[in-house]
């Protein structure tokens, strides 16, 4: 069988030869006159104006006549079990989005589910898409936070400065803060002293109400505000600096504003660096300086304490705040020895087991008189 004729048609006995338009069928006989037999390979004869073949040259594929009775086709529409395939099969059979065994293990996140028909498959995919949706659903919220955060800070930053103008302060510390109390009390009549750190970003009015919730989250205005106000403890007598102890709160912000630069007054060398704090009222100005610093928490009540049977009871718990100071001034033992007031500072920090920062100031003009006592 030639390499062309064998692979299309194969003649059956006694049947007539189809015409050819470029291939045809050899109609040759066996010498002595006797027909082919049964299943004997005709040769192709190439029609005369044909170009010689080569080796590399491939046949053109014959096709199909009506008239072509009594030839087999060779090849048949069957699969590779050898069942008749349906009409349209062997291309679906081709075609690989719809071949399961092919499509088996792809793309996890296809939610169309033909890609794989296995149902624990199904379900991961379903769970992958869930958690992407969460994942990306909690990033806007984290997003949303800080955003908000931000323009929260913005907004306490603003309003600082609005406050800021009513008062001018000395930067080195050298003099005390010059404030406008007619404008100041214009704006907020419970406004009772002004605070300052110098060399700091702490320089505030300082508020007190009938509680210590209101200035929590609440401006000078009235309005909500994240930092809220510094604001002096409602059990002491206002204007402060009355009571053996004076308490002042403020908070402390991430973004470094209000109380942030007591809270880093845990460290010797920023405890050393700040030498005044002055506190002043419409009718007094005292300058302190810092004695002590320690951490404490939320619950502890032995901080708001005005006031002491004797002014040996008030040193020894001035003693006693020393022996857990986390910094503390060389002298403090000396330093409270005299002591008579005390005005102390208190905002939150973020250390576990504690929350809060303490520092405790005391009036320059005792602790001169104790340094002066002891160089006699």
């Amino acid at each position: 069988m030639s390499d062309t004729e064998g692979k299309h048609f194969r003649q059956a006995p006694g049947s007539a030869q189809p015409a050819g338009d470029g291939w045809a069928v050899d109609d040759a006989r066996p010498a002595g006159g006797a027909q082919p037999a049964y299943g004997d390979e005709p040769q192709a004869v190439a029609p005369r104006d044909a170009a010689p073949r080569t080796s590399r040259q491939t046949a053109p594929v014959p096709t199909a006549r009506p008239d072509a009775a009594g030839f087999i086709p060779v090849v048949t529409n069957e699969d590779a079990t050898g069942s008749q395939a349906r009409p349209g099969r062997g291309r679906r059979r081709n075609d690989k989005r719809t071949n399961r065994d092919a499509y088996r293990e792809t793309d996890p996140y296809d939610l169309s589910g033909k890609r794989s028909r296995d149902p624990r498959k199904r379900r991961n995919r379903i769970i992958s898409a869930i958690l992407f949706i969460v994942g990306i659903g909690l990033i806007a919220a984290a997003a949303f936070m800080w955003g908000r955060a931000q323009w929260e800070y913005h907004e306490q930053d603003v309003e600082t400065q609005k406050l800021a103008a009513y008062a001018t302060v000395d930067d080195t510390g050298n003099e005390p803060p010059q404030v406008d109390w007619a404008q100041l009390k214009a704006v907020n009549s419970e406004v009772v002293g002004w605070i300052q750190i110098p060399g700091t970003v702490v320089s505030f009015p300082v508020y007190q109400a009938s509680d210590n919730d209101k200035y929590l989250h609440t401006n000078a205005e009235g309005e909500y505000s994240l930092g809220g106000q510094v604001f002096m403890d409602f059990e002491n007598q206002a204007p402060g600096m009355v009571d053996q102890q004076t308490i002042i709160y403020g908070h402390h912000l991430r973004n470094g504003a209000m109380f942030k630069p007591i809270a880093d007054m845990d460290k010797q060398e920023v405890f050393d660096s700040v030498d005044t704090v002055w506190y002043v009222t419409e009718g007094a100005t005292y300058e302190l300086e810092p004695l002590l610093l320690y951490y404490t928490d939320e619950n502890d009540q032995n901080v708001r304490v005005f006031e002491w049977a004797s002014a040996d009871e008030f040193h020894a718990y001035l003693d006693g705040l020393l022996a857990k100071a986390q910094t503390s001034r060389a002298d403090a033992s000396t330093a409270i020895g005299t002591a008579q007031h005390v005005l102390t500072l208190c905002t939150c920090n973020y250390i576990d087991g504690y929350g809060r920062t303490i520092l405790v100031c005391v009036p320059k003009a005792e602790v001169g008189a104790a340094s002066a006592a002891s160089n006699q």
